[in-house]
């Protein structure tokens, strides 16, 4: 979603039916609920979205294709692996706390995406751990793929623990998050 533009239809309409889906959940929100939170009526919402599994589906799969591509640009512009998983975590940590409702609605909502949708993101999430695994391993020398990833998967578990556990102001549970992940990593 664009941060220096005031936000398109499009990705208001996104934003909201992140909120009202991690509120409410996703069956319990029709398309009439996020036209009326967005002002405009359920029938308009047609003009942007072909069905509500669409504004799904592409919720899901941006926050997936923006984290993938930060997560890169983030990893490909440090000088070593200690400081790209350090932009990693502090990438992922930004993430987590500026949105909340996305992390929550992908945990709770995933079995309610539509298959391809559900097949795209689970690629780009593969390939986000995996980024993040290529430089565990270039920073701890033999640990095995498998391991990597599995601290990859923890750490992301810890920093996305948030919407559930962010109680300290946000700059304070930037640090927190951050530290905690940074010593689970082996980058501290």
């Amino acid at each position: 979603m664009t941060t220096d533009a005031l936000p398109t239809r499009r990705e208001q309409i996104l934003a909201t039916a992140a909120e009202l889906f991690a509120t409410r959940g996703y069956h319990g929100v029709s398309v009439a609920d996020i036209g009326a939170a967005c002002g405009i009526s359920g029938p308009a919402l047609y003009k942007h979205f072909a069905s509500k599994d669409a504004v799904l589906a592409e919720m899901l799969v941006e926050i997936s294709e923006r984290l993938l591509s930060v997560g890169r640009s983030r990893s490909a512009a440090a000088p070593d692996a200690r400081t790209a998983l350090r932009a990693l975590v502090d990438w992922h940590v930004s993430f987590a706390l500026a949105d909340r409702a996305l992390i929550v609605v992908q945990d709770r909502d995933w079995e309610s995406l539509p298959p391809a949708a559900r097949e795209q993101v689970r690629t780009l999430q593969r390939a986000y751990v995996d980024l993040w695994a290529t430089r565990l391993r270039e920073l701890h020398d033999d640990l095995p793929l498998d391991s990597a990833r599995a601290m990859a998967h923890a750490a992301f578990g810890l920093i996305n623990s948030t919407p559930h556990s962010g109680l300290l102001p946000g700059h304070r549970m930037h640090a927190l998050l951050s530290q905690m992940a940074e010593r689970a990593l082996g980058t501290a």
